[in-house]
């Protein structure tokens, strides 16, 4: 089978990829940004890349860093059309199922080529934001409504946004939820026992949607005897996350280690922080399923969750395998979870051994493997 992927550059979504390698079906995947170079990782996936400019002309850098203003408008005629370009992919490639990861970036861009191409069959993976937030993203509900009239065949990473395109008109195949990454694979010889954990792992994310600095605020309202014999680690830190550490006096008699946003980090090497960390703290006011939540547990680090939608309380009951935060915005509350959490090492190790099992057995990528290779030739077939 031929199948046509349509996704910005994304951990996740090289991690869903990468379940396909030996399962003998095409994959080409149109980038939707056309941002960076050939990915490597997925060197086997026929790649669409470079198509936006239309003439890549000398000291383009220079003039897009010294004058934007000039430079934008040189972009309105030198940019390509994503429609146009994905009109010619189609032609070129003749696809058997088209495959796109969210819906702002990645769908909405292609729906009037797919609306004029209505026999190719057309998967569509819900992330994150995507349903639960389409509002606030600024994106209307006749959108919505017309892109999913549009969509055969519908995958998400949670049941809460099942729900919500079945509200928003959606009346087509459901193939099943499925983790964004297509699953979590553990190395079991880097999961610590509880009196070996020495660490507290938190989402640095603080772009609006995630927010970090609540939790940085609400560590500062923790008594540090608490926490003076624990690392920090702060993953995929946004710059302004870096600065509230910076500036702040409490942290500066702590070993912190912050990983910038964009830096990379192999999903091995953070799986095994989270390994040897006693919690996991992620804040935001809109997602999906975290995937990184569902690693976290899978390792054993006691999740401290915020619950936007309703979406975690699906695999998190509150104080049995964690904590769900009720309000994004009180670092108080965090706060007093964090303490809780420590405080409590009794309920982290039986929460430990429940969710590193539960996620063995419901998320394990070595199984959803599987799965995902016949939900293609499952589409292939109809």
């Amino acid at each position: 089978m031929k199948i046509l992927m349509v996704s910005i550059p994304n951990h996740h979504f090289f991690q869903w990829v990468d379940q396909l390698t030996d399962s003998g079906h095409d994959v080409i995947w149109f980038d939707a940004s056309d941002g960076g170079k050939i990915v490597e990782r997925i060197n086997w996936v026929k790649q669409i890349k470079g198509w936006k400019l239309k003439w890549d002309f000398p000291l383009r850098h220079t003039i897009k860093l010294h004058f934007p203003k000039i430079y934008q408008v040189i972009q309105k005629w030198n940019e390509r059309d994503l429609s146009e370009v994905f009109e010619e992919v189609i032609q070129l490639y003749q696809p058997d199922v088209v495959h796109s990861f969210e819906m702002r970036l990645a769908g909405l861009p292609i729906l009037t080529v797919m609306q004029k191409h209505d026999s190719i069959p057309f998967i569509y993976s819900s992330w994150g934001s995507d349903i639960y937030y389409y509002t606030q993203l600024g994106i209307h509900k006749n959108l919505v409504c017309n892109f999913l009239e549009r969509v055969d065949y519908l995958i998400t990473d949670c049941h809460r946004d099942y729900n919500l395109a079945l509200t928003n008109g959606y009346k087509n195949f459901f193939l099943g939820v499925y983790p964004g990454n297509g699953g979590v694979k553990i190395d079991v010889n880097k999961i610590k026992d509880i009196e070996q954990r020495d660490s507290i792992i938190i989402k640095g994310y603080d772009d609006g949607v995630g927010l970090a600095s609540k939790v940085i605020e609400a560590l500062e309202l923790v008594p540090i005897s608490l926490i003076q014999n624990y690392s920090l680690v702060v993953y995929s830190a946004d710059t302004s996350i870096v600065s509230q550490l910076k500036n702040s006096d409490y942290f500066k008699n702590l070993q912190v280690r912050v990983i910038n946003r964009g830096a990379f980090i192999s999903n091995p090497e953070l799986l095994a922080i989270m390994g040897q960390s006693i919690l996991h703290i992620a804040n935001s006011i809109s997602d999906g399923m975290p995937n990184a939540l569902l690693e976290a547990m899978g390792m054993g680090a006691f999740p401290i969750q915020s619950n936007p939608g309703k979406v975690t309380e699906e695999v998190i009951e509150n104080e049995v395998n964690g904590l769900l935060i009720k309000n994004p915005l009180d670092a108080k509350e965090i706060a007093k979870s964090i303490e809780w959490a420590i405080l409590n090492p009794g309920l982290r190790f039986q929460a430990q051994n429940f969710n590193v099992d539960f996620i063995q057995k419901n998320y394990n990528r070595i199984i959803i493997e599987k799965k995902i290779v016949k939900l293609y030739e499952q589409v292939g077939l109809k």
